[in-house]
């Protein structure tokens, strides 16, 4: 269970590590969350005096900090499981978990010899990243932003505050990224000029949530307790939706047989990137529908 400041996997185009590539291809790069931007000049990120962990839509082309790394095209994708919105209320705050709609197939035995993932969908979230390099040399930090949008009918009257940290904005969500087009137009900054990819960031109502234990309340806490559906009580009892089914019976089989994960292992990431136990396949066959050729190392990280 973490917040900003920590290292999440985050989907961008080769071309961005490796100038002669394709600028279709993608890799997946893990970078920090908050973006630092490269024009930076103090020697320590931490003494920046403002928020970016999230921007918003409508001032992403006006605020220096995103502006230049959105104009050179440092278009990426955040994955996650989903993201978490608190809910107000007289006895205090109520968490929520929101995700892509999933099917029965996120549980389904694999047959042997099968390629194509089948699990969890993972939540496709549009942000900014940028490249700060210290003034007095050292290793270059990759950082990112999550765009944000005005949230969607379906989950509007929860909070105004999607993201943990997300600077307070009413009416906030991610921007979502819904299927592999859209994804594709938001990478590939070389073939899709910036004006025509912001027309891609747009609130989203292919999205379905479930209350969950305020465990999740706690940065802490880092477990599937943090993701599992809950009953509100006889006056506001949530009805068992499909994929709120499927959660559970998805939390169930992860639990049961799986090896312990590895800290660096993915993806097993909410918003607030909680880690949880993956079905079986590795994370190298999780994602490799997202990357451009299959069994090519990803890139170091380098200059951009």
């Amino acid at each position: 269970n973490k917040g900003p400041q920590s290292s999440g996997p985050v989907l961008l185009s080769r071309r961005h590590l490796q100038q002669d590539a394709d600028s279709s291809e993608r890799v997946l790069m893990d970078m920090r969350w908050g973006l630092v931007p490269s024009w930076f000049k103090k020697d320590d990120p931490s003494k920046m005096q403002f928020n970016t962990s999230n921007c918003r839509s409508d001032t992403m082309l006006k605020k220096s900090s995103y502006k230049g790394a959105l104009l050179k095209g440092k278009r990426c994708v955040v994955l996650a499981d989903g993201f978490y919105e608190w809910q107000q209320h007289s006895g205090g705050k109520q968490p929520y978990f929101i995700y892509f709609p999933q099917t029965k197939d996120a549980v389904a035995e694999e047959k042997e010899g099968d390629e194509e993932w089948r699990g969890w969908r993972l939540l496709t979230m549009a942000g900014i990243f940028d490249c700060w390099e210290p003034p007095a040399g050292g290793e270059m930090l990759y950082t990112y932003t999550i765009i944000t949008v005005d949230a969607s009918k379906d989950v509007s009257f929860i909070h105004h505050r999607q993201v943990r940290a997300g600077g307070g904005a009413t009416g906030q969500m991610p921007a979502i990224l819904d299927g592999d087009e859209a994804i594709r137009k938001w990478l590939d900054f070389a073939e899709v000029p910036t004006q025509e990819a912001v027309k891609l960031i747009q609130p989203t109502e292919n999205i379905v949530f479930h209350p969950v234990s305020t465990f999740v309340n706690s940065i802490r806490n880092n477990a599937p307790e943090c993701l599992a559906p809950i009953e509100l009580g006889a006056k506001k009892e949530v009805k068992a939706t499909p994929s709120s089914k499927v959660m559970l019976g998805w939390l169930k089989n992860s639990q049961e047989g799986s090896p312990q994960k590895k800290e660096n292992d993915l993806p097993r990431w909410t918003s607030q990137f909680i880690h949880s136990p993956s079905p079986k396949k590795t994370s190298a066959d999780i994602l490799q529908q997202w990357l451009g050729k299959e069994g090519e190392p990803a890139a170091k990280k380098r200059k951009a």
